[in-house]
């Protein structure tokens, strides 16, 4: 008998999970059982993601070694993750104005969250883009280790890559090294996500076990735009920018489609880092492009988060009642570019820059109480679109660098 592949797999534990969570509905019991399984593989995920980043960025630069050509690939990086986010939030924003998810809510019968941790993060989060840059230097690469801050971690790995390279011969054992650390370090991911059905049956059981499907009802409309409105984002944005590498979002879609449905179920896109780098590199990318995009777009290339932003900001806008102009929502357009980078890696990031963005253009915040109940379900769907993206960065700058390798990809047809 043919054995089942991981995506069935994870999809059996899924559909499981659902039906679990809801005959156990409200039963903190199961709730319990079930949640430190969860936690447990997402720890495992977490444990591998810096030293795979680390050991293959590293090996990566120190393979080209050419600063110029890595500010080159930097700035293009950047620039295409800056239009393509703006691209995002202008979605939202349109898909917000058309559907008008808010209008007609009937917020009495809505149950309130309590975000004032996510409120006291935002005040202190809100910070300039030149904090943002400043911050993106570590003082202690321990400490950033420590407190995952990818950013940091590039910064210093892409200097320690380029040093190594310059230093020659002498680097060499230090390249080896990190090499069979990249290699033990996927086949621990190899390992881990053999665990995977497992820990999705537990992640959704006590998603739907908690919320169960009457709490969904009230913020349905929300819910069904923002996944219609991925899915165009998906099918139709990315779609066009594909065609332009040469490729298409369908074989994308075909090849991450364990990783989507890890993603879908676990709600954390650093669970799919490690495979999606691997995927992306079988794919026809470059290591050395592949270990750079990947990571800076799992803080600068959230186009998944910025839509939900922008489309979260007009519900809670329709949902009072209050007027705003288009001007207005122009400038939630540039809060958001602004945010959505400059508070990476804090926390509940999304909540916290859609409570930044709410309170910048004068709503009320209480509105994101009313949200914050079934952010984990909006969750599932915004960390889709940031990992199909990511992945799909990493050809746009394979491509643009005139590196990307067409041979791999069709073979994978």
């Amino acid at each position: 008998m043919k054995k089942l592949g991981l995506a069935w797999q994870i999809f059996i534990g899924l559909a499981l999970g659902i039906i679990v969570g809801a005959i156990f509905y409200g039963n903190p019991l199961v709730m319990d059982i079930l949640k430190p399984i969860g936690d447990v593989f997402i720890r495992l995920i977490k444990m591998i993601v810096l030293p795979i980043v680390i050991s293959s960025l590293v090996v990566g630069i120190a393979g080209s070694g050419d600063m110029k050509k890595l500010g080159k690939i930097g700035f293009k990086t950047i620039l295409y993750f800056e239009i393509i986010t703006t691209i995002a939030i202008v979605v939202g924003l349109f898909a917000g104005n058309i559907f008008k998810p808010g209008l007609g809510i009937d917020m009495s019968h809505l149950a309130k969250t309590d975000i004032h941790q996510y409120v006291n993060t935002a005040e202190n989060a809100s910070h300039s883009m030149a904090d943002t840059f400043v911050n993106i230097v570590p003082t202690n690469i321990v400490q950033a280790m420590g407190n995952g801050d990818l950013l940091a971690i590039i910064f210093f790995s892409v200097l320690f890559g380029v040093g190594i390279s310059v230093i020659g011969e002498k680097g060499k054992p230090v390249i080896h090294f990190l090499e069979a650390v990249s290699e033990a370090m996927f086949w621990m991911t190899n390992q881990i996500m053999k665990l995977a059905p497992i820990g999705v049956f537990a992640l959704i059981g006590v998603t739907v076990a908690k919320f169960g499907v009457s709490s969904l009802i009230p913020l349905g409309k929300l819910i069904i735009i923002l996944y219609l409105s991925m899915v165009l984002f998906v099918l139709v944005v990315l779609g066009i920018v594909s065609k332009m590498c040469g490729t298409s979002i369908v074989k994308i879609l075909k090849l991450l489609k364990d990783e989507i449905i890890l993603a879908f179920s676990t709600a954390s896109s650093e669970a799919v880092l490690p495979k999606l780098m691997l995927k992306m590199e079988q794919f026809g990318c470059p290591k050395s492009i592949v270990s750079f995009v990947v990571p800076t777009g799992y803080t600068f290339n959230l186009t998944g988060s910025a839509l939900y932003q922008s489309l979260a900001t007009l519900f809670i806008v329709q949902m009072y009642g209050i007027n705003l102009p288009i001007m207005q929502q122009i400038s939630i357009v540039v809060v958001l570019m602004l945010t959505s980078k400059g508070m990476a890696g804090v926390s509940g990031a999304s909540l916290v820059v859609l409570l930044a963005t709410v309170n910048s253009v004068g709503l009320p915040v209480e509105g994101v109480a009313l949200i914050a109940g079934i952010d984990r379900i909006l969750d599932m769907a915004r960390t889709v679109v940031n990992v199909v993206g990511n992945g799909l960065a990493s050809v746009v700058i394979s491509k643009w660098e005139g590196q990307f390798d067409h041979g791999k990809s069709d073979t994978l047809e």
